[in-house]
């Protein structure tokens, strides 16, 4: 419940523009000479295009190219650097305005020093319209442009200021977007009122704090498996759609044409297939399932646990030990492993020897509490006072809280016991033989969780980038077939574009969980394990364990993080350009389709190698095939195809956008570093898993 000026949907409104803004604000490049150009100024004055990187390019004698390069970019200049500005400063007028409207409705203006009344969001807001309106008419002439010529798109220079200039675009449509449910907003201004619980009641069931899933302990581990089994969930229902291609003769079919066949398939799109009735769960799928879900963590833990619980109790049932077992209280090592056994982390030599020291303490100053005044109370609580603090300290802030949790109630049960059994054991007994009983207690639990199914973080690591790979290979095949290479009809919805967003969103999230996970690996030698392995080492002997260099794994998770923002980019890139990549030759189309999955089949085919070799711990092929390669030879015939078209149409003009241009715009800078990164994913995979040699057949 809340009591708030704000309407929950309007917030969740709000903050889902807010995420698209940021996501369009990351695909732009800010490193752009477009506000320094000067149109027409000589080469030989304008030092900025004979730099080294231009000279290596294009050769130091070759200066016919550089000066073409200048006219191109003088041009683009001319056209495009007013109008960029102006949509420059509107964006920014127009984040002003709702940042100052959302303060001032939220009733914080003087916490922000906001003592005026915030500038009209209409004004900003129409502002905004007539620079992209004005952006707009100054994109289409210069592509109009009969002096900027067809080979404008084969330079890096050229290609990079378009790729700043069509984000920024984007990043304009979804402020505007925002700006428009912010005056909504502050048109509907409403009073204070009392809200209820609008969270799903399922996830309310599951759902606990940040502080209660940190006095559990395993904070990152349980958000690391949280996520994963998101991103399966998500990957699992994307992956298992069927797709059937809509028929040719609906989609490519001349113009009046009659004799074309109208008895087509039935339409089927991939975000609109259902499974038939046959493909519902059957009684034995759903029996698998339940048989499945009992080899998960919690059985795991349950069985850990009444293992150990078992075997600790046993003296309870024994006649010899009970009357022992009994009068010194040590079922406290049952209650221990109750409290530190953890279902996830197994822990360290830091958390055991953590735990054994905050015990071994509250048992002595527990005992001390008692002796100093013969369990004067006011005495105890002074002691209790001076040792809590820091041991509730320890519990909810540090990255131990069970050691202090273990501390506190070591000291407890014992300043407690001593009070109690005063007259029948001694205080020195008391605390000896419980704290005997607790560390017992913390041996067991850990020890248990080492042997039996134990968290290696090394291994869980190597998991989640194969499975990481795996998504990235769905989220391409996805991108390219629902957002490139896709059909008139099936072109992305709303709700595609939405699906998209969040599925990113969970992925982003996902690598930071792994990142977490890599710095779990760091805590897994400490201390006398590592003197351990040290002195074997250097006696010859086998490590306990065998060595693990964080360096390539890092290396591995920053190429795929690169490699999944590219995707984004061409995603978004996407959006603005889907009209104009529409080709709707048939002859086109066939022309393409084999290039097209060729260079898609290797990216898929690479990355789904890479993944197996680290979900199997296997070496990777030494030779994989080339998505380079592909790709050039799918560029190549697309500009054969263009210049075919060209010749077709040669009375046409100009007009508009050539949809090659718009691609190698729109698409060639992040695809190219795609494939870039998918090199850098070779390399670092070989560097975790190793490389296979070549075998050699036996000469006979």
């Amino acid at each position: 419940m809340a009591i708030s000026r704000f309407d929950p949907e309007d917030v969740r409104s709000v903050r889902n523009h807010l995420q698209s803004v940021i996501r369009a604000l990351l695909a732009i490049d800010p490193n752009t000479n477009l506000f320094t150009m000067r149109a027409a100024v000589p080469v030989a004055e304008e030092g900025h295009f004979e730099t080294d990187e231009t000279r290596s390019r294009y050769g130091a004698e070759n200066k016919d190219q550089v000066v073409h390069l200048h006219e191109i970019l003088s041009r683009i200049a001319m056209h495009l650097t007013s109008p960029t500005e102006t949509l420059v400063q509107a964006i920014i007028a127009c984040t002003i305005s709702c940042d100052n409207i959302l303060i001032h409705l939220g009733g914080q203006r003087h916490s922000f020093s906001l003592s005026h009344t915030p500038q009209d969001l209409s004004v900003s807001l129409q502002a905004l319209s007539t620079a992209i309106a004005t952006f707009d008419a100054a994109d289409l002439a210069l592509m109009s442009d009969p002096k900027l010529p067809p080979s404008a798109s084969t330079y890096r220079e050229v290609v990079t200021l378009f790729l700043f200039v069509h984000p920024l675009r984007q990043v304009a449509d979804k402020v505007q977007i925002l700006s428009e449910k912010i005056l909504d907003m502050q048109q509907r201004r409403q009073n204070w009122t009392l809200h209820l619980p609008s969270y799903p009641l399922l996830k309310q069931l599951n759902r606990t704090n940040a502080q209660v899933r940190h006095d559990r302990g395993g904070l990152t581990a349980g958000f690391y498996f949280r996520t994963k089994e998101q991103l399966e969930r998500t990957m699992g229902d994307l992956q298992s759609r069927p797709f059937v291609p809509p028929a040719r003769q609906e989609n490519f079919h001349a113009p009046g044409d009659t004799s074309a066949n109208t008895s087509v398939q039935p339409k089927a799109t991939a975000s609109s297939n259902k499974p038939a009735k046959s493909e519902q769960k059957t009684f034995r799928y759903k029996l698998w399932e339940l048989l499945h879900r009992m080899q998960g963590f919690e059985s795991r833990f349950a069985l850990k646990v009444v293992l150990v619980t078992t075997l600790l109790s046993v003296p309870a049932w024994l006649e010899q030990s009970r009357e022992w077992w009994n009068d010194f209280e040590l079922w406290w090592t049952v209650v221990t492993v109750w409290l530190m056994t953890h279902p996830r982390v197994s822990g360290t030599f830091q958390d055991l020897a953590a735990r054994l020291i905050c015990v071994a303490i509250g048992a002595v100053w527990g005992g001390l509490a008692f002796a100093a005044s013969d369990g004067n109370p006011y005495v105890m609580a002074v002691f209790a006072a001076i040792f809590m603090i820091p041991m509730m300290h320890r519990y909810t802030q540090s990255g131990h809280p069970r050691s202090g949790l273990i501390g506190c109630i070591s000291f407890t049960v014992i300043s407690l016991g001593a009070v109690a059994d005063e007259d029948r054991l001694s205080t020195t007994t008391i605390a000896w033989t419980r704290g005997l009983a607790f560390a017992v207690g913390i041996f067991a639990s850990i020890l248990t969780n080492w042997i039996m199914w134990p968290f290696v973080a090394r291994h869980e690591l190597k998991k989640s980038l194969a499975t990481m790979m795996l998504h990235l290979a769905i989220l391409y095949r996805s991108v390219v077939s629902k957002y490139i290479y896709y059909a008139e009809e099936q072109a992305p919805s709303t709700a595609d574009i939405e699906r998209s967003e969040m599925l990113e969103g969970r992925l982003r999230e996902g690598f930071v969980r792994i990142r977490q996970l890599l710095e779990l690996t760091r805590h897994e030698i400490v201390g006398v394990l590592l003197l351990v392995e040290r002195e074997l080492e250097a006696d010859g002997h086998q490590r306990l364990r065998a060595p693990f260099d964080p360096l390539p794994y890092s290396a591995l998770i920053e190429a795929s993080d690169r490699f999944f923002e590219h995707l984004v980019e061409v995603r978004q890139s996407s959006l603005y350009f889907q009209h104009s990549l529409r080709v709707n030759s048939r002859e086109v189309n066939d022309s393409l389709t084999p290039y097209r999955r060729d260079a898609v089949a290797v990216m898929l085919m690479n990355l789904y190698i890479l993944a197996s070799a680290l979900r199997t711990n296997q070496p990777v092929p030494r030779y994989m095939p080339s998505a380079a390669a592909a790709r050039k030879v799918l560029m190549d015939r697309m500009e054969e195809v263009e210049i075919n078209q060209t010749q077709k149409k040669a009375d046409s003009g100009r007009e508009g956008r050539r949809w090659t241009d718009v691609y190698r715009y729109a698409f060639a800078s992040a695809l190219t570093d795609i494939v870039e990164q998918l090199q850098q994913l070779q390399r670092y995979t070989k560097e975790v898993t190793g490389e296979a040699a070549l075998s050699t057949l036996p000469m006979e």
